[in-house]
């Protein structure tokens, strides 16, 4: 069965263009499926059925896993059973009639407008990564981009003449302006910082750490705990807090919905209609 995840995500990656954050995700749920399939003793895939799946969620649940995850797991098992069956691996699908978990759709937490100021004001620009860092957050906040869309720009992405930041997720072009503040910032940052801390020259990421290389995610998460801290802010800070800041406060600035839908990237406006209610409570 092993070959079978092997083309699987070798699919996901040529033809659908996942990311290779995706593309991990997809591989570690269908591998821990096969796992469980294995010490069930199904040793095919073609001996899977709807009831091995049942079976495989209810051992999840009772593992303590998360609904979410529990719901995400199922989504890539019918994933990678629509993949086997357009390819002539198997006949029928298996998961035709399971139900996913019903999620409860929590109501994010924000950041006020003033510990929003606080906390992109807590960066030192004495230093190297102080400039950076105030630099990134202030994007971040003004963009309302997701922070694996912050990590994944390269210099190209960003045009400070027209103030404007070209995106893309899942393969979805979209164009943010962004600030006055915030161009200078990023001028700043792209003059007199990043140059030196590139290894390379030809390093395209536009935000990069102290070894010159592209930022990652949890790298960016340090970062994100470490001002917060700072800044005396006694909230649950996820990475995308800014994110949900930026959109619950142009909500309650009376930005259309649609605008507010266009500049996240959402592709249902269901998920941006959440910061409505944020908005109202917040009113």
């Amino acid at each position: 069965m092993d070959n079978l995840v092997t083309a699987f995500i070798h699919y996901l990656r040529d033809e659908k263009k996942l990311s290779q954050n995706t593309l991990m995700s997809y591989q570690r749920d269908i591998e821990q499926y096969i796992a469980f399939l294995q010490c069930k003793n199904v040793n095919s895939i073609q001996q899977s059925n709807k009831a091995t799946i049942s079976t495989y969620m209810a051992y999840q649940n009772n593992q303590g896993r998360a609904v979410t995850t529990i719901s995400r797991s199922l989504a890539s098992i019918r994933a990678f059973y629509r993949f086997l069956i357009s390819h002539d691996f198997m006949t029928g699908n298996p998961t035709i009639g399971l139900e996913s978990p019903k999620i409860e759709k929590k109501i994010p937490q924000i950041l006020s407008v003033e510990e929003v100021e606080i906390l992109l004001n807590q960066p030192n620009r004495i230093g190297l990564k102080g400039v950076r860092d105030k630099a990134m957050l202030e994007l971040l906040y003004s963009t309302g981009i997701r922070v694996s869309e912050l990590i994944a720009l390269n210099v190209e992405d960003l045009d400070l003449q027209k103030a404007i930041l070209t995106c893309c997720h899942s393969n979805r072009e979209r164009k943010i302006p962004i600030s006055r503040k915030c161009v200078e910032l990023m001028k700043e940052y792209l003059e007199k910082v990043r140059p030196f801390m590139l290894r390379e020259k030809d390093e395209k990421s536009l935000f990069v750490n102290t070894n010159g290389k592209r930022l990652t995610r949890q790298g960016f998460w340090k970062i994100v705990k470490y001002y917060t801290s700072k800044a005396n802010i006694n909230k649950d800070i996820t990475p995308h807090t800014l994110r949900h800041s930026f959109a619950a406060h142009l909500v309650q600035r009376g930005r259309d919905l649609k605008d507010v839908q266009m500049m996240l990237g959402h592709s249902d406006i269901s998920s941006t209609q959440v910061y409505l209610q944020i908005a109202n409570e917040g009113s």
